[in-house]
């Protein structure tokens, strides 16, 4: 059983705690003392000279099984990329559609989904569709109003960045199911937060950047095809590591290899050895603490938090709190919010304003404490306004 005890050991590995007070894991994740010793053992190693070529082919295959295990996938339906980005366009120019098909996109949606799905649109003869947002929140009721005979994709994001809307992902894929759609869904911003089996959800792509939640390196993330759908992608591009070499390398000049039977035919290249070190490294504290105990965990601060805000009319809550949309980013508003974010940036504490409103990412290494400085500089601005 995990314990707050756990939570504290995880904390004391994230040295920024003893000085900062960071709710910013929805921009990009600190570091640990595991994930700096991953990354500078391995520069250590290069200068001195060593080749970790095998090591990084076995961490490769570790890391698959382990984001695997995250998503409730197999471990064949998941790749490696460089951010979310990259498993959008697998989807975007592999997906088989034809022209004057249509891909649905709320008109609220982080721009990686607009912008890939625009671009493959315009190579592609595709239409893009905005559905209509309700209260800056993705409406289902909107959504089965948009769909048409040609609305072949739903592009969205799992939690939306600005305000923390979870989206339902169990009555999307219901919908999808039902329309004959694809389903792709952008993960970043709930990938070790949350909860989430893409198998049971039916869906077909997910994504995710690891170096927001996840607290690994830049440059870096996973991405799942379903075995249903991975076969009838076209490769947006290839790369030679898109099939099976003999591990000494002993015969190159082979071109008619078979492509992997897996996501792996997607991956791109070599891959940046750091990063890897990195990744394996930073998932310690999900493996050992459990994403539903960390969910457990942030939403008892974001309670704390929350309880406060209510009490003060000065402030207004502008996340959705409905137990199965809320998630670990909280947002909240007040007249002249940008000086209060001034202010709180001022106390080392860190976090971000997004469309109108102040967001809190609580994350693994936050403790009430913490929760407890930021509300010191939220009551004494609220009493000098």
């Amino acid at each position: 059983m995990t314990t707050a005890r756990d939570f504290a050991a995880a904390r004391a590995k994230f040295p920024h705690t003893k000085k900062v007070v960071y709710f910013n894991s929805a921009s990009f994740g600190p570091f640990s003392t595991v994930v700096k010793k991953a990354v500078n053992d391995n520069v250590d190693f290069r200068m001195a000279g060593g080749n970790d070529s095998r090591v990084i082919f076995e961490t490769r295959k570790k890391l698959r099984g382990e984001y695997a295990r995250l998503i409730g996938a197999r471990k064949r339906e998941v790749g490696l990329g460089l951010n979310t980005s990259f498993g959008l366009n697998v989807a975007a120019f592999g997906l088989p559609l034809k022209k004057g098909d249509e891909i649905l996109i709320s008109d609220i949606e982080f721009p990686a989904i607009p912008y890939t799905f625009r671009a493959a649109a315009e190579a592609r003869g595709l239409r893009i569709k905005y559905v209509k947002s309700r209260d800056r929140c993705f409406d289902i009721g909107l959504l089965e109003k948009a769909i048409t005979k040609r609305s072949r994709v739903l592009a969205i994001s799992w939690v939306q960045f600005f305000n923390g809307y979870k989206n339902d992902l169990v009555a999307l894929g219901e919908i999808c199911r039902k329309h004959g759609m694809y389903f792709i869904v952008d993960g970043i911003q709930g990938a070790g937060v949350e909860p989430i089996n893409v198998r049971k959800l039916g869906i077909d792509v997910f994504t995710s950047g690891c170096q927001k939640w996840l607290l690994a390196p830049q440059g870096c993330s996973f991405f799942y095809l379903s075995d249903e759908v991975r076969d009838s992608l076209k490769p947006p591009f290839m790369s030679w590591l898109g099939v099976d070499w003999p591990m000494d390398m002993s015969d190159l000049f082979k071109f008619d290899l078979p492509y992997f039977d897996s996501a792996q035919r997607f991956e791109m290249g070599y891959y940046v050895s750091l990063n890897l070190y990195g990744q394996v490294a930073a998932l310690e504290p999900f493996e050992r603490l459990g994403v539903p105990n960390i969910q457990r965990h942030n939403y008892d601060l974001i309670d704390q938090l929350a309880d406060y805000i209510r009490a003060n009319p000065f402030f207004a809550i502008t996340s959705c709190m409905e137990p199965k949309h809320r998630s670990s980013i909280f947002t909240f508003t007040c007249p002249d919010y940008k000086k209060l974010w001034s202010q709180i940036f001022e106390k080392h504490i860190m976090m971000a304003h997004r469309e109108g409103s102040l967001r809190v990412a609580a994350h693994l290494f936050n403790n009430r404490t913490d929760i407890d400085r930021l509300i010191a500089v939220l009551d004494d601005f609220a009493k000098r306004k």
